[in-house]
């Protein structure tokens, strides 16, 4: 009887266990299977919109049950409040000009200084060098981890003369992306209005601006060719260069298993080659479809690039010192 008894105990016991370990591993499948939010200000044509896309459909494909929802145009965090959100495990991932951070970090106004970045291929040697090793160690600190480098090039329009040299935009007010460029502009007798690419439509509308600068995806992207009388492109001269990232909060990619942490990496090495390819199509093609609506083009050469550098160098430049001052002399020492 009492060998009975400890049998069907022993089986109960067993049973209990298997059935225990059974939803513990379906908790941890559970676990594993993980959603990250992705918010951008970018229209779901912007090139910066497809790199996002790109990540997500082969995280997707490489089936290690990993999502990647996007929130375009600003849906789910607004151009400007995002960073802070990313550093906090609010946001898991975004796709942003780093400079709206300047803020929090003045050396992330590096990231969008005139004439600091020569070309598409000097952006992309920009990025591998220590000036960026030294960039990252700032967001590191923040939690939050680069996981796809890229810059875009832009150039100037305006809704009257056309801007080539510092002294087009005196008297003017514009929108000049990032702390470096709205001091050079200043320094060159322009009043300032700040605020996101993607709000600078309206602004136009408004004649709240009478000029901006931005990159060309922007420029495309929030059809600013409908206002613009005058388009200036970044050709073989280009002054405007700005670092536009694919980040993650950090703890959000240390959270995630090996091989979800391998699937994202994978797909953030093959869209950063796109984005780098891609990047340098964006210039001509923003000047073909400014020209097929009308708009003036004008070309901006080596003197007039050399006439803003000389400002910059006495403005926007003047203004770092310390560890910024140390990673814009990194920065310049880039061939």
């Amino acid at each position: 009887m009492t060998l009975t008894k400890n049998m069907t105990f022993t089986k109960t016991r067993m049973f209990t266990t298997a059935l225990a370990t059974a939803g513990i591993a379906l908790c941890a499948q559970a676990a594993s299977a993980t959603e990250l939010r992705l918010s951008h200000q970018f229209a779901p044509g912007d090139l910066r919109h497809k790199i996002a896309q790109m990540v997500a459909d082969d995280v997707a494909a490489a089936d290690v049950d990993l999502t990647i929802k996007i929130f375009p145009s600003g849906s789910l965090f607004k151009a400007t409040e995002q960073y802070t959100p990313l550093t906090r495990g609010q946001l898991d991932m975004t796709v942003l000009p780093l400079s709206y951070a300047g803020g929090q970090h003045p050396e992330f106004n590096l990231t969008l200084m005139p004439g600091l970045v020569k070309s598409h291929a000097h952006a992309a040697r920009l990025s591998a060098s220590p000036f960026m090793e030294g960039i990252e160690e700032i967001l590191n600190g923040d939690d939050v981890k680069t996981l796809v480098h890229g810059y875009l090039a832009g150039g100037f329009a305006s809704t009257g003369e056309c801007i080539r040299r510092p002294e087009d935009v005196s008297g003017m007010t514009v929108r000049a992306a990032g702390k470096g460029f709205e001091e050079m502009m200043q320094a060159a007798g322009a009043s300032i209005a700040s605020m996101p690419s993607s709000e600078a439509y309206n602004a136009m509308q408004q004649n709240v601006l009478q000029g901006l600068n931005t990159s060309s995806s922007s420029f495309v992207s929030f059809r600013l060719q409908e206002l613009a009388k005058c388009y200036t492109p970044a050709g073989d001269v280009a002054l405007w260069f700005m670092y536009q990232p694919m980040m993650i909060n950090k703890t959000t990619f240390d959270d995630l298993t090996p091989e979800q942490q391998e699937a994202l990496m994978a797909a953030s090495a093959k869209a950063e080659a796109y984005y780098l390819e891609e990047a340098a199509k964006e210039d001509l093609e923003s000047e073909e479809i400014f020209a097929a609506a009308g708009v003036e083009i004008a070309k901006m050469t080596q003197d007039d690039f050399d006439a803003w550098r000389a400002v910059a160098e006495t403005s926007s430049y003047t203004s770092f010192e310390g560890r910024g001052k140390e990673l814009l002399d990194l920065a310049l020492s880039v061939e």
